[in-house]
Parts: structure tokens; sequence; C-alpha cells
């Protein structure tokens, strides 16, 4: 979950805009088109439609999802994605390339809120039929297009920071090796989805612990599907749809959704993760505290999941709740991470403490890895990242050289992916980045 950084968002968008030369804008998740789904905090017009709705039993309230139109992609490009969605249609079923054609009804955001009001996720999505079954609609979530700032400073300090920890990221993006990836929290799943479709060696594990997340993510938001696991570990589709294999093959294989607790999966579970995104908050926009809490079994069984040479955790945090007194238990180091947030120094700790031990201080003493949070731009989160094998042979690290590492590996990214949004604009030198 996310919050707009104050008013000032507005202007940091004008000035995008209007800073002299013109930037083709070709990151359809770009922040500059977040009002065409922010929508109002009250019931309007500016809500958009309800196209799903159902009440949890997991404490996340009322779970909704609701669209928007969005002015991107330009018709004239639909085309060209219909003559796709063809061609993979004779791929998986030669011979019959021809027995319809496929056509394009739009583009919408779609947008998960709890309880009405806060909003969860945030994906686009294609609406499109065969035109020999007029009646059938199906959704695709558009994979690429990640519309959330601090999803996108997920993945650019994940992906920039295990390229900094000798593991050969490149050999995973072109399938030549496995990389095992844990997603804690779903949503409506752009940040696994688009994992796997950027990283074809990438087998991703998604645990939700709420159904209803998952129905709406797989109903109204255009998630595969095929990717649902029942409580055996077998797929709940024996066999993907024709629709589905036309959408997705290639990548809903790789895709492992599982509903259950964290805690429980990561404690009963023997995997060995290369990278472990965390984003967990629920219907009260609180970080657990069974998913922070030092003693807790979950951090520590989490430590055993992780691999021990480059393994990385990437966790989103934001400002949950303000700090009128903040606690004096905490020192001040840490809570100046992000003062607004009420877990945000205590959950940094404990992830760095478990996970590396204190071997890294504050002084900048480099031991069995390292722990850093950076801001992520427009919206009030944070992006913790504790590392096992951040590339720094030195024996002394400070900001700089975190920095100056993660840049140098972030334009190596940016290439090896063909992203369409930069790592550097979430990495950039600027941004406030402490050590922990």
């Amino acid at each position: 979950m996310w919050s707009r950084a104050g008013s000032s968002w507005r202007c940091n968008i004008h000035r995008r805009l209007f800073n002299g030369a013109a930037r083709r804008i070709e990151d359809e998740g770009d922040w500059l088109y977040s009002p065409e789904w922010w929508g109002s905090e009250s019931e309007s017009e500016f809500n958009g439609n309800t196209v799903f709705r159902s009440v949890s039993d997991k404490g996340n309230g009322v779970i909704s999802v609701h669209a928007y139109p969005s002015s991107r992609p330009n018709k004239v490009h639909w085309p060209e994605t219909e003559k796709w969605l063809q061609q993979r249609y004779g791929e998986i079923y030669p011979g019959y390339e021809h027995s319809g054609s496929f056509k394009i009804l739009g583009y919408q955001w779609r947008v998960l809120r709890f309880n009405d009001n806060t909003r969860q996720s945030t994906v686009k999505i294609m609406a499109a039929y065969r035109d020999t079954e007029p009646g059938s609609i199906f959704i695709m979530q558009q994979a690429q297009c990640l519309a959330i700032p601090y999803v996108k400073s997920m993945v650019s300090l994940g992906l920039s920071t295990i390229a900094s920890s000798k593991y050969d990221l490149i050999a995973a993006v072109h399938g030549k090796k496995r990389m095992h990836i844990l997603c804690i929290g779903h949503g409506g799943g752009s940040l696994p989805l688009f994992l796997a479709s950027k990283i074809q060696g990438a087998e991703i594990h998604v645990v939700e612990i709420d159904p209803i997340v998952i129905s709406a993510s797989v109903q109204a938001m255009g998630f595969p599907g095929f990717s649902v696991m029942t409580p055996s570990g077998e797929r709940a589709l024996l066999e993907p749809d024709t629709i589905n294999e036309v959408m997705w093959k290639g990548i809903h294989e790789r895709l492992y959704l599982y509903e259950t607790d964290a805690v429980k999966y990561v404690v009963e579970n023997n995997n060995l993760y290369d990278i472990i995104f965390v984003d967990a908050y629920d219907g009260d926009d609180i970080f657990p505290n069974k998913l922070w809490d030092p003693h807790s079994p979950f951090l520590n069984s989490l430590s055993d999941r992780l691999h021990p040479e480059h393994g990385t955790v990437v966790v989103n945090l934001h400002a949950d709740s303000d700090i009128s007194n903040p606690n004096e238990t905490v020192s001040y180091f840490y809570q100046r991470l992000l003062p607004m947030g009420k877990y945000v120094s205590r959950v940094c700790k404990a992830y760095k403490d478990v996970l590396i031990g204190s071997k890294v201080t504050r002084g900048g003493k480099f031991g069995c890895g390292l722990g850093f949070a950076i801001s992520v731009p427009w919206v009030c989160n944070t992006s913790l990242v504790v590392s096992r094998g951040f590339g720094l042979s030195s024996g002394f690290v400070n900001r700089d050289m975190v920095m100056n590492t993660l840049v140098s590996s972030s334009v190596k990214v940016d290439h090896m992916l063909n992203l369409p949004f930069s790592c550097l604009e979430y990495i950039n030198i600027k941004r406030d980045c402490t050590l922990i």
C-alpha cells in the first residue's frame, strides 16, 4: 500500500512535463498517469466502476476492485496487439490461426481497495474477445506496466542489489539458470507477473493469506488463473484453457500462487530463495508484527530460506501512522529513516539484525552483508534492502560507496531487461539513502 507524498506531487508532474525539452513517455505506468486511476476518497463519479466486491474474513474488510478508463495505449496501436494475439494462437494451435480474429475492446486501470478507500494495488488490463465467440470476453493484465512507484523501487533496488552480489542475473534473464523468487503479499499480482515476464529463468512463489484477494486478482485484475495452487501443492486447474495459453504460455507455468499464511509457509517449506520481496500491509494499513518481530518464527525461518551467499530481501515500508511521541527505545539513527512511520525504524533494524547479524555497524564496518533503506519518489514509502552478498570488497562502506555500486549495477539491469522505466530514477544519488 502507499499514500501520496503531499500535494507537491502535482507540481512534480508539472515540472516533468514542462522542463524544457519534452521527454517521450514510453512507460504506460508512469506516475504521470496516476490521475486517471487515483479516484476519490468518497462515493463519486471519480471513483470508477466497481467490478468486484466481497467481504474478507482475514482482516482486510471490504475488498473491491474499481475500473477506470486508460488513455494508453492509443487505438492506433491496437491492431499490432491483435496481430500478436493471433500469432500466439497460431503457434499454440497450428493450422487454426485463420479460424477467427482477436478484437481489442479497450484498456482499463483496475484498482484493488481495502475498505473502499485504501488503494492496495493498481494494474492495467486489456479487454478482448475472439470474433467467433463475441460473447466471451477475457481480460489480460499488462505485465510490463507497473503503476506504483514503490513497486518500481522494489524491482530496481532488488535486481540492482543482487546483480552487485556476484549473482549471474543475465543468465537468469535469458533462462540459462533458475532464479528462485518469493513474494510475500500478492495484491493485484503486478510484481510477480512483471518479474516472470522479464526474467525467463524466474520461478516465482507468491504467498497470499486472503482468498478474496486472490479471487479479485484473477477475476477482475487479469492475473493468470493457472498460477493458483491448492493446499496440497497441486495446480487448482489441471491445465490452462485456450485463452490463458494464448496470453500466458511460457510465463504462467513459472508462477505459483499459494493461499496460506506467510509465517506457516516460511516455517514449513525448505526452499532456498535468491531474492524475497515483502509487501504485506493488512486492511488496517498495518505491517503485521509477526512479520517483523525479531523473535518471531517468521524472520528466523526467513533467514533459513535466504541464499547464504547472495540472498537479498526487499521490503516495502510506508508511513502507516504519525508518531507524535517516538518510541524512546529506538535510537534517533533508526527513527530518521522515515519519521512518519510508526514501525519503520524497528522493522529495518529487525530485518538487518536477523538476516545478516549485527556486524555492519553504524560506523560502516563491513561484515557478512549490508542493509540500507531508500526513499521512494512521489509517495510516502521507503524500500528496505538487506543483502548477504552486496559486492563491496572494502572493509568499510559508506553511503556514497553503496549508491555508486547500485548506480553502476542499475545501468546493467536496465540494459539486460529492457525496462520501460529507468532503475536510476529510483536509485539516483539524490534519493534519501540510509545505511542500517
